[in-house]
């Protein structure tokens, strides 16, 4: 019975028209905070980001499945908690670390792309992956994707598209020699994959991740090592002019730059008539970090911490007829509950899968507002970065925290969203168990 039923859902969603299943256009930005955003607050100009925002809904209460890089796509793209990852993806993936060269997502980790794959759509990866190199079945071919054009490391030079001069640009698993601006490549080459989509043709998946704002991996001959560099063009540090801030002037012409591209996108779809079969959304990977010109304000963290700071992002989404234009959701939802929602969108049936999100349909399409839910994180030592374990869980408007150098904290966020009043003390049976189940969830995820 239970296969004649899957057979049945797999054989509508091949058949259902591209009208019904929507196209899927998710852009996921690199280092770039809540307050790096102009719908969200800030000064750095992104006029096209905030259009998404007006002409659909923009969340202020999204979190991140982790606040580093690796961790955090691999929630987005499993559906599933980092902590469950195989290889315990909790820090970042560091391109020339040996232990790391045959590290990263496994075949038993499903991703979206290989259900919307399998279910008729088309789709590509078109900027960074960051969830494994050195060997071609870490690579997104491997992993649902029919295209793939882009970097897996970390980070890249933006004008060489090396991580310092070692060659990590591919087109599908090739190595390919390419100079210009990544940033600008990237939302070429999506251009490209959009005006090759007819309204008639199959949906598609086009996962977007690019790598800016995060700084550049240059190479410095003296000593003749990579080293982190902001690499942003004059053109762009011109509109960028009014902000004094050296460093906050370079991050900020990189994120004109992206939002350029998200323009680009935007009037693509337009041209081809897609936009109205067509989910856009756009995020952010985790919160930003000031050493590099990111901005959390008025948020306590940075990335790499589980403060807000850290986890709390930016996020707006549009689908023409679908979503309520100018809406604005204060919902907790998090990036897993991305993978349940685009497969109860175009269909698909994700039973079996031991997914930690919830489809986001009730929030989109009815204005539900969810408040109770639990959210766990944890991230990982991290000895090339100097980083230690944390761990915070959330369970509706109270937040746990373990910071490894400043030890535990129990917020209330609903009076305190910032993060400033430690009620460990106050609170003493709230924090004792906060702090038990935290523990708990730990090893359960493990298991």
């Amino acid at each position: 019975m239970r296969t004649l039923l899957l057979a049945t859902v797999l054989l509508l969603a091949l058949t259902l028209p591209a009208a019904r299943r929507p196209n899927v256009v998710l852009i996921f930005s690199d280092d770039q905070g809540v307050h790096d955003v102009g719908c969200y607050g800030s000064e750095i100009p992104t006029p096209n980001i905030d259009r998404i925002a007006r002409e659909g809904m923009k969340f202020d209460r999204w979190y991140s499945a982790s606040s580093i890089c690796t961790p955090s796509r691999f929630g987005l793209l499993t559906g599933r908690n980092p902590s469950r990852s195989q290889h315990q993806l909790l820090s970042a993936l560091m391109f020339m670390a040996d232990e790391h060269r045959a590290t990263g997502i496994q075949p038993r980790e499903t991703t979206v792309a290989e259900k919307l794959r399998a279910a008729g759509y088309d789709t590509a990866l078109i900027g960074k992956w960051h969830l494994g190199h050195g060997t071609p079945n870490l690579l997104p071919t491997r992993h649902g994707f029919d295209t793939f054009i882009g970097h897996t490391g970390g980070c890249i030079d933006y004008f060489t598209m090396t991580y310092g001069r070692i060659p990590d640009w591919y087109h599908q698993e090739k190595h390919v020699a390419e100079w210009g601006y990544s940033t600008e490549l990237i939302s070429d080459e999506a251009v490209k994959f959009l005006n090759k989509r007819r309204k008639t043709d199959k949906p598609f998946f086009l996962y977007l991740p690019y790598n800016a704002p995060h700084f550049g991996k240059g190479w410095s001959p003296k000593d003749n090592a990579p080293v982190n560099i902001m690499q942003a063009r004059s053109a762009d540090l011109k509109r960028a002019s009014g902000i004094d801030d050296k460093v906050r002037r370079e991050f900020a012409a990189m994120v004109i730059a992206l939002d350029d591209g998200v323009g680009l996108v935007m009037d693509t779809l337009a041209k081809r008539g897609l936009d109205r079969d067509t989910l856009l959304i756009f995020l952010t990977d985790h919160g930003g970090d000031p050493v590099y010109g990111g901005s959390n304000h008025p948020l306590r963290g940075n990335k790499a911490t589980l403060f807000d700071g850290g986890l709390k992002v930016p996020c707006v989404m549009r689908w023409p007829g679908q979503i309520q234009p100018g809406s604005v959701s204060d919902s907790l939802v998090w990036s897993i509950d991305l993978f349940p929602t685009l497969c109860a969108l175009a269909g698909v049936s994700t039973e079996g899968l031991p997914l930690d999100g919830r489809d986001l349909g009730p929030v989109l399409f009815d204005q539900a507002r969810w408040t109770d839910r639990t959210f766990f994180w944890e991230t990982g030592t991290h000895s090339e970065l100097q980083r230690g374990s944390w761990a915070a869980l959330r369970q509706g408007d109270w937040k746990y925290v373990r910071s490894p150098t400043e030890g535990e904290f129990l917020f209330n966020m609903a009076t305190d969203p910032n993060e400033h009043d430690n009620l460990a003390a106050r609170e003493s049976e709230k924090f004792a168990s906060m702090k038990t189940e935290s523990a708990r969830m730990a090893k359960h995820l493990r298991n």
